[in-house]
């Protein structure tokens, strides 16, 4: 049960939604039970991200239902971060909490995650106990939060997830930002170091998900090229390490030359230059990443365009 401060809060829910039509319903529901007994004030806001379900006309049901939810809708799929960007921004509140629309994350967690408020944190991200998917999926979402945990500059917290609590006051650090490439937990990073986590049970509703393999993989480029100089420091060591190399291959070339009397035939030759070659088209590819981070933000479209809204406190 939250503590006397805890339950002072006021506090703003944030779900992106895609494809949630059968599961929005059961989690407001969910949230209202324990909503309550946790904020003076409170709120959700669920961001309809152009699902191709009926996610939207739950959406305008439930805003009808009750009056501390708000939908917006997007004029098309922005993507998670996105989306919740675009919640996080129309929060009213103190504290804002995201979520997924799926019931994984359970809203019976919350108290866990606004008591860590009390300890000083601004950041507290809901980790799993275990991570649901299969051997290499596992593998790469744990790759994929430590690099990010890097590029934010803080390494000790791992556990990242899209089940955050966090005070809004951080997206002063953001108010400016218009790239449509975006990762909130980097953004939140531009505003405190206070970071920590806790441990909760994360449910599977039916074992579907919206992050394949290529949208893993996706994300960690992003990662790496939009918040991040390191595979550009990565390109120049290996540049230094090539030339290195080549030296080392001349000198033996000499060598041979002067104790066998001839050279090493085409494969050797050949090999050398698929190394250069492919050295070569590898940091072409990096400065590539960077170009088109770069572009995005010069032709300064918006991380997302709201197209109606309904519901909400008045």
């Amino acid at each position: 049960m939250p503590d006397g401060k805890i339950a002072l809060m006021q506090c703003s829910i944030v779900i992106p939604v895609y494809r949630g039509e059968a599961t929005l319903e059961p989690l407001v529901e969910r949230l209202g039970q324990i909503l309550p007994g946790l904020a003076r004030k409170f709120e959700v806001i669920l961001v309809n991200d152009d699902s191709p379900d009926d996610s939207w006309t739950v959406i305008e049901r439930l805003a009808k239902r009750y009056r501390w939810v708000t939908g917006i809708r997007l004029m098309r799929n922005y993507g998670q971060h996105n989306a919740t960007l675009c919640g996080v921004r129309a929060a009213r509140y103190e504290i804002t909490v995201t979520m997924d629309d799926d019931l994984q994350h359970p809203p019976e967690e919350l108290p866990r995650l606004l008591a860590k408020f009390d300890e000083g944190f601004d950041v507290v991200y809901g980790a799993p106990k275990r991570l649901p998917q299969g051997l290499l999926r596992n593998w790469m979402t744990r790759t994929i939060k430590t690099l990010l945990a890097r590029v934010m500059g803080v390494p000790s917290v791992r556990n990242i997830s899209a089940f955050r609590a966090f005070r809004t006051s951080l997206r002063d650090a953001f108010t400016n930002f218009r790239s449509p490439s975006l990762t909130l937990d980097v953004l939140l990073s531009w505003g405190t170091s206070r970071f920590t986590s806790v441990q909760v049970d994360i449910e599977t509703a039916d074992g579907r998900s919206n992050y394949n393999f290529a949208a893993l993989v996706k994300a960690a480029m992003l990662i790496l090229t939009g918040f991040s100089t390191a595979p550009l420091r990565f390109a120049s060591w290996l540049g230094f390490a090539l030339t290195l190399f080549g030296m080392a291959v001349f000198v033996y070339v000499m060598i041979i030359y002067f104790t066998a009397g001839s050279l090493p035939g085409f494969p050797f030759l050949a090999s050398i230059i698929s190394i250069f070659g492919g050295a070569q088209l590898f940091a072409l590819g990096i400065f590539g990443e960077y170009l088109a981070r770069m572009f995005d933000r010069i032709m300064d479209r918006p991380p997302y365009i709201i197209s109606k809204q309904v519901g909400g406190q008045k």
